[in-house]
């Protein structure tokens, strides 16, 4: 009764925390989860790469599979990942998703009659509601969670959990810029944020029709200044010769796009405080691996 899956990470297009809805695409940063049910009824969870941070999030997911099939396992659980934590790259959603199949697995692999018996939404929506109860979302990120597990683009509604427009992303190089300091989700200022909810709401209504790159550079932009993120970072990439480039989640990491301008983007970004991580656009869905 143990099986691993791996689900990818994602970046913002349009951060949902202002308006309730949102959009997101996937990107080739991963995290795999092998989950191991036991008799006990107790959870243990490691994140092998994060050792300090907290794994009640892993716990929950792991618990909201299992109850929801009404069985009464307990899980040993460990992630491997290189996405970074608190940085705006959907970590907590890549990791939710992983643990949430590979649970899936492992209860399949005992009773393989619940095979076909759960779809890939009520699987996002186990991990999303064990981000609220975490308590390492504001909105439940379900655009993030769509994008990380289904891969491409998604645009949703959050409060309604509904994705509106879905598809595959161009295979874009993708840039990431990760200044030193951590920011949760969770100690956002939210009515800040919403101070500019009109003009997010633009950028969202250009991403519901299929103008993702303008909608991502605005929509970083303006939670940038929100946020009070130094929007120096994102235009340095744009000047370089992005295609789109903004603030991903409530950041610090900024993202940028681009088909042949890496060297001179990491180029410009060589005057700021962190790192760059390189990675590409991914359309591949979260799959079991064992």
């Amino acid at each position: 009764m143990r099986a691993m899956a791996i689900s990818h990470g994602a970046a913002t297009i349009v951060n949902a925390i202002a308006t309730g809805k949102g959009a997101a695409f996937g990107i080739s940063l991963e995290t795999r989860a092998t989950v191991e049910l036991n008799e006990t009824g107790k959870f243990s969870a490691k994140i092998r790469d994060f050792p300090d941070e907290d794994t009640k999030l892993m716990e929950l997911c792991a618990k909201k599979v299992i109850d929801y099939f009404g069985l009464n396992y307990g899980a040993d659980i460990e992630t491997e990942s290189n996405v970074p934590i608190a940085t705006g790259l959907k970590s907590s959603s890549t990791a939710a998703n992983s643990v949430v199949l590979a649970t899936m697995s492992a209860i399949a692999k005992e009773h393989g009659e619940i095979k076909g018996k759960v779809d890939d939404l009520t699987l996002i929506n186990l991990g999303v509601d064990a981000a609220l109860e975490a308590n390492v979302t504001v909105t439940g990120a379900f655009d993030d969670a769509a994008a990380s597990y289904l891969g491409g683009f998604v645009v949703t509604d959050n409060k309604e959990r509904k994705i509106l427009r879905s598809g595959k992303m161009e295979p874009l190089d993708v840039l990431i810029f990760v200044p030193k300091e951590k920011i949760y989700t969770s100690k956002i200022d939210v009515n800040r944020t919403k101070l500019l909810s009109r003009e997010v709401m633009i950028a969202w209504e250009e991403a519901s029709k299929g103008n993702l790159y303008t909608a991502m550079t605005l929509n970083g932009l303006l939670y940038s200044a929100t946020l009070g993120q130094d929007t120096g970072i994102p235009l340095a990439a744009l000047g370089a010769g992005a295609i789109s480039a903004g603030l991903s989640g409530t950041g610090p990491s900024v993202v940028a796009l681009t088909k042949n301008n890496s060297e001179k983007i990491v180029e410009a970004w060589s005057e700021f405080d962190g790192k760059i991580i390189e990675a590409k656009v991914n359309n591949k869905k979260a799959e079991i691996l064992e």
